[in-house]
């Protein structure tokens, strides 16, 4: 059974949701101070029924991540990830005339109830100097707060919509020739006690195995500080996503720098034409405890997507 939550909107901040006097999550879509962090909306704190925090937020390794948030690395030339740009053949280098902006522009719909948050807002993805490229519909939902089972869950959906006159091109660090550095679409970076934890996938896909692999879900075990004990963070398609304009892969580390990735463009680079859209689906579990194989499929069972 689904417990009761408590939903704050701070106007033109933030939007966060509590439940057992914890708050699971913050939504912020103030925009960031810093432009070479590339300004987008993002979540962060993200915490477990049991109060532990399971996000990063401005790591000294990668300023611009923060917490779970959609990204685009490589898109026509701009990069809407933040920080340093990878360059064919130089590496990254530090070109802030190429980072682009996510700007929020509304909420077209706000729904809460007791066990349940529902909200769309509208987007507009701007190039660096302030040309208009997509028009996103981003739709969010905080629900199956349950604390007989020690997790709750978020899902995510976004719809863009090309509004240039050429095709956008949406690429990663690896169709520019970094290899398995496919990190692009909504990521996830973990809190660093989380270095070093477990990934498992469906079947016997594990570790390394799942960076670059394709599979329905992905979870990533972590062990804090502080207190004894270890949460989990449960990654998932929606079935659609199948049908989805282009192939999703895992990215993925566990190491320093823990993360996880719906990589788009992975591999290879797709186009989306002028006028026309694509749509994902995600949901993404927070859970106390150190869930298996087993835990993990009995959780999806019981829980479709509607």
């Amino acid at each position: 059974m689904s417990a009761t939550i408590t939903v704050t909107h701070r106007y033109g901040e933030r939007v966060s949701v509590e439940a057992g006097g914890v708050e699971l999550m913050s939504y912020v879509y103030k925009p960031d101070p810093v432009a070479f962090e590339s300004r987008k909306p993002y979540v962060h704190p993200l915490r477990t029924l049991g109060g532990r925090p399971v996000s990063g937020y401005r790591p000294a390794d990668h300023r611009w991540h923060k917490g779970l948030q959609m990204t685009s690395s490589h898109l026509s030339g701009q990069n809407f990830w933040g920080g340093h740009t990878y360059v064919p053949g130089d590496w990254y280098q530090d070109l802030p005339d190429r980072i682009g902006s996510m700007r929020h522009d509304e909420f077209a719909a706000f729904t809460v109830e007791h066990d349940r948050l529902n909200f769309t807002e509208n987007l507009t993805w701007v190039a660096n100097g302030g040309e208009e490229w997509a028009r996103e519909r981003r739709d969010i939902a905080v629900h199956s707060v349950e604390p007989d089972g020690g997790s709750w869950a978020l899902d995510w959906a976004i719809e863009l919509t090309n509004v240039r006159d050429v095709p956008l091109v949406f690429g990663s660090p690896t169709t520019a020739g970094r290899e398995l550095a496919g990190y692009t679409g909504l990521h996830w970076r973990g809190p660093r006690d989380f270095g070093g934890g477990q990934v498992l996938g469906p079947g016997d896909l594990e570790g390394e195995a799942m960076m670059g692999a394709q599979a329905p879900w992905l979870a990533f075990v972590g062990e804090h500080d502080d207190v004894d004990g270890h949460s989990t963070l449960l990654f998932a398609h929606a079935p659609e996503n199948d049908k989805a304009i282009h192939e999703s892969h895992w990215f993925v580390r566990s190491g320093d720098q823990p993360m996880v990735a719906f990589s788009w463009a992975f591999f290879d680079e797709f186009e989306l034409p002028p006028g026309e859209s694509f749509a994902y689906r995600y949901r993404i579990v927070v859970a106390d405890g150190a869930w298996d194989r087993d835990r993990v499929t009995r959780y999806l069972d019981g829980h479709g997507w509607s």
